[in-house]
């Protein structure tokens, strides 16, 4: 349920806050860094995932951790969530999509009128893998048969009408190993399974390839907040943003020469934004296409 907030007073403001343990967050769930104009009520959430649909439908914290697909269809679907640009959790995507080498290799150039698994359609790591082997790669998304396993996290955001969903109790790996899917999405647990490689071939090569194409690390979740808490409370979203940035320096990162897989700033983030808009538009994920500045 959403809960009143009151006016800032000297007293620190209590915000109820669920985001993942990271080199740049934990010197801040540590109280490494601080402040007295804030008191942060950390809910640990493990998977991260399971916080996203409460946050999205109960508005179950202040300030959460968020996939970016879902903060699209939050904003389209009016949901009352605004983006902070404070990325948490970053990877590259070339790596994730599997097949089971036992019963043939698979190339992108295969994957037309294959069956691809998928946990979620909206699942952000989902969106990006498809964007990169349709852009990329020249593959057809509509010659793919999706089959997903649960729903996405805003109720309103139906899946495309071909989209079909395994049977309950089905498991995404088995079925992979079984011959049910040709290829699979996995996010960031990955199967610890030899027979099971990445239909990219080279995928460490293809992102260093497709971020000096891009120049653009593909970032998973970033930082939502309540429009509730801007109205009442924007002093305590400005200090929580500080903090953020605080923690982050505490980390001492970047590390200086590595890449930066958690920007901070709306600049840093607008070219991934910019990116996955136009990947979630393609895909029918979102109804509209977004200017990035809509999302702060």
């Amino acid at each position: 349920m959403k809960r009143k907030l009151f006016e800032m007073t000297t007293s620190p403001v209590t915000l109820r806050v669920a985001i993942g343990d990271y080199p740049h967050t934990l010197p801040l769930k540590r109280g490494e860094v601080a402040s007295s104009m804030l008191k942060l009520d950390f809910v640990e959430m493990k998977p991260m995932h399971t916080a996203f649909k409460p946050m999205v439908r109960e508005h179950a914290f202040d300030i959460s951790e968020l996939a970016l697909v879902t903060v699209l269809q939050a904003k389209a679907y009016g949901k009352g969530l605004t983006l902070l640009p404070a990325a948490m959790l970053s990877r590259f995507q070339h790596n994730t999509c599997l097949y089971n080498s036992a019963r043939g290799d698979l190339r992108p150039a295969d994957l037309a009128g294959k069956r691809i698994g998928v946990r979620s359609y909206s699942q952000t790591t989902g969106a990006y893998i498809r964007g990169i082997i349709e852009n990329d790669y020249g593959v057809d998304l509509s010659s793919v048969q999706w089959v997903t396993f649960e729903d996405g996290h805003v109720a309103e955001a139906r899946d495309p009408e071909d989209v079909i969903r395994a049977r309950p109790g089905q498991d995404i790996t088995q079925m992979l190993i079984d011959g049910e899917l040709d290829a699979a999405i996995y996010g960031a647990a990955m199967p610890d399974d030899p027979s099971l490689r990445s239909v990219i071939p080279d995928p460490d090569a293809a992102a260093r390839a497709w971020y000096d194409t891009h120049g653009v690390i593909p970032v998973n979740h970033m930082v939502v907040v309540t429009d509730e808490l801007m109205r009442s409370q924007p002093k305590a979203v400005v200090e929580f943003y500080r903090l953020l940035e605080a923690s982050k320096t505490k980390a001492g990162l970047p590390k200086a020469g590595m890449i930066d897989t958690a920007p901070f700033g709306r600049e840093a983030n607008r070219p991934c934004l910019e990116l996955l808009i136009s990947y979630a538009v393609q895909q029918n994920l979102i109804p509209r296409r977004f200017g990035v500045d809509e999302l702060w």
